[in-house]
């Protein structure tokens, strides 16, 4: 068997039955699924054992100790060559499988992920917050795409791993957020090889409302600095660019406040006068009508293109108030590692 497939859920059986269901019509069928039940309270034993009629699934229940364990207690049960890692609210293209399995034959490595986006099915906001976490104009191009801007790192959602290089390195860390990159970071300091699979894509749905969203980026950001001071040298110019950005859109704002009490006149702008004060609120004004564009024509919708600008300054913002919050402190009060949000985890 060459594909272990293996699939923390906690407290979500209809979208495990939905990721099964995709599972179930992939075109290449050389894999076996392993649900581990996370101590849900809502538990989907009866959705694993109604698609284990139809394709090798096998289902475990656990009590609670967060995703990392949950997707080592799994690999420890698998028998594939490769364990492909997926989060229980995605969903799989038919040829998903045959898109990794032929970037492999084309060039073999030992890691491996891929790109996600929003499913046409998906609610105006999921939709939005899908294009705010993969958007070139906020974070996409560190999470990886077409474009990247750094080093391709793997994430939970959509990550697969050779089951001899997962084992040596120890599987997932006890890290409640950023154990993925945690995981990634010892991929390539181990010197084993990982590369990003551009068409092994995956729809996933991510937070279905923007306060979910907010702490799930907030925690993102703490996560950042806790993998700096488990990885010292691991953080690098982009990583910085939310927290660059929050502290830039407040500056400009208190400038602007500042200047409309204090400046008088202003700039020739056409035929009349723009007042000091307009100035620092172009640049993100500018961002807002880039943002809003883009969104809107790439999901052929205004309204989601609207939603897409909140999502965007939801996410910037933060995390990169997470980020400032774990700086301050981890680095000034030398406290230790710690994230904010943990009980709504997989909300």
């Amino acid at each position: 068997m060459k594909y272990s497939i293996i699939i923390p859920v906690y407290n979500r059986p209809d979208e495990a039955s939905e990721l099964l269901d995709s599972l179930k019509a992939q075109t290449l069928k050389d894999f076996e699924v392993i649900v581990v039940e996370d101590g849900s309270e809502k538990p989907c034993k009866e959705e694993a054992e109604r698609f284990g009629r139809v394709m090798d699934v096998k289902y475990f229940a656990k009590k609670n100790s967060g995703p990392g364990p949950s997707r080592n207690y799994g690999v420890e049960r698998a028998q594939g060559e490769y364990v492909i890692i997926l989060d229980s609210d995605c969903v799989l293209p038919e040829n998903y499988l045959q898109a990794v399995d032929d970037e492999l034959r084309r060039e073999p490595c030992d890691a491996f992920g891929g790109p996600d986006c929003a499913h046409e099915s998906f609610t105006p906001v999921q939709k939005a917050i899908s294009y705010s976490m993969t958007s070139f104009f906020t974070t996409g191009g560190i999470r990886g795409g077409k474009k990247k801007m750094d080093k391709f790192y793997p994430r939970s959602f959509n990550m697969g791993v050779r089951r001899d290089v997962y084992n040596a390195l120890g599987g997932f860390s006890k890290m409640r957020f950023g154990e993925d990159i945690d995981f990634s970071i010892r991929i390539f300091k181990g010197g084993y090889k990982c590369r990003l699979f551009p068409e092994a894509w995956v729809w996933h749905k991510r937070r279905t409302d923007f306060d979910k969203f907010f702490k799930q980026v907030f925690n993102s950001g703490i996560a950042r600095i806790n993998l700096q001071k488990r990885h010292p040298g691991s953080m690098k110019l982009v990583h910085l660019l939310p927290m660059v950005f929050t502290v830039g859109v407040i500056a400009l704002l208190v400038a602007a406040v500042v200047l409309r009490f204090v400046a008088v006149g202003g700039v020739e702008f056409g035929k009349g006068i723009l007042p000091w004060f307009i100035l620092p609120l172009l640049p993100i004004l500018l961002y807002v009508l880039m943002i809003f564009a883009d969104a809107s024509v790439k999901n052929k919708s205004a309204v989601i293109g609207f939603l897409a600008v909140e999502a965007a300054f939801v996410q910037l913002f933060g995390y990169g108030f997470g980020f400032l919050k774990a700086w301050w402190d981890r680095c000034v009060l030398n406290r230790g590692e710690f994230a904010a949000y943990e009980k709504n985890f997989y909300d």
